[in-house]
């Protein structure tokens, strides 16, 4: 490989000391866009601070360095986004991967352990694969299917699957109109759209870059909630079971709402927050 330092001190430009230094950023972002743009990691950057970079890769971290003063988030300025101990791809194409979702990865891997050997899960609106390619790296016995409307977001998924070695079915079409019609399955796991159509934070932060079909239902935030609680049923086994992710307000009304179909035993578990993050029941 091509010494970088040599380059940058041939070209005459700025140090790298000095344009973390006056990018506008956190110290901590500023090195994250310029590693990736080099390719190299923290600690060569801090080796290297007294380096120039060239004209070409000064414009281009500026670009990136100002996409991110106007708020696009870190992770799509990147490409990616750590998950379950893995590094998911991601792209405007789907949600964000976030910690609160691991609380849904941990239940439904305690399903698996109960369910044993061979049983059969499916991950609804899969966005960039994370929940379902995490199960299925850490519970290979599984028989993973991931689902999503998005053709995008599944080209996403198929691709992070490859990469990251997960065996996963992909399934193209909204909710249960992608499943094959004598299909069953042993648990179900969904983190649907659940944010109300009117919740200021739709345009807030990370939230305003993501795709607004996995945000919103555009109607109470519970309304994709509601469709797969009541469809759900005829895809489960005898003794399967559901997991949603919900809204931090919203464990009362899912559960309410998985009850009303037939859910037994009902309950809901709550975050590192200590926030009732996910809401399941068993048929």
């Amino acid at each position: 490989m091509p010494d970088v330092g040599a380059t940058f001190a041939a070209a005459g430009a700025n140090t790298i000391r000095a344009m973390l230094a006056g990018c506008g950023l956190p110290r901590l972002e500023g090195r994250m866009l310029l590693s990736a743009l080099l390719g190299r990691p923290h600690a060569w950057l801090v080796a290297h601070d007294s380096d120039t970079l060239p004209m070409e890769m000064l414009e281009r971290f500026n670009t990136l360095a100002q996409r991110r003063r106007d708020g696009e988030p870190m992770a799509y300025l990147l490409g990616t986004r750590e998950f379950m101990g893995h590094e998911f791809q991601v792209t405007p194409a789907v949600l964000i991967p976030r910690p609160d979702t691991e609380v849904l990865v941990e239940q439904a891997l305690a399903e698996l352990q109960r369910l044993g050997p061979g049983a059969r899960v499916l991950d609804m609106g899969t966005g960039s694969g994370a929940i379902a390619i995490s199960l299925a790296l850490a519970a290979p016995q599984a028989q993973v299917t991931a689902s999503d409307a998005s053709p995008a977001a599944l080209a996403v998924a198929q691709d992070n699957a490859r990469r990251l070695g997960a065996t996963v079915e992909f399934l193209a079409g909204d909710w249960f109109a992608a499943l094959q019609q004598k299909a069953r399955y042993d648990l179900i796991v969904s983190n649907p759209p659940y944010v109300a159509s009117g919740d200021p934070h739709l345009e807030l932060g990370d939230v305003r870059y993501e795709p607004r079909m996995a945000l919103t239902d555009e109607a109470d935030g519970l309304a994709d909630i509601r469709v797969i609680a009541a469809g759900a049923p005829a895809w489960l086994n005898p003794g399967g079971a559901l997991w949603l992710e919900h809204g931090w307000d919203q464990a009362p009304a899912v559960r309410e709402i998985l009850s009303g179909a037939g859910f037994l035993r009902v309950n809901s578990h709550a975050d590192l927050a200590g926030i009732d993050r996910i809401s399941g029941g068993y048929l």
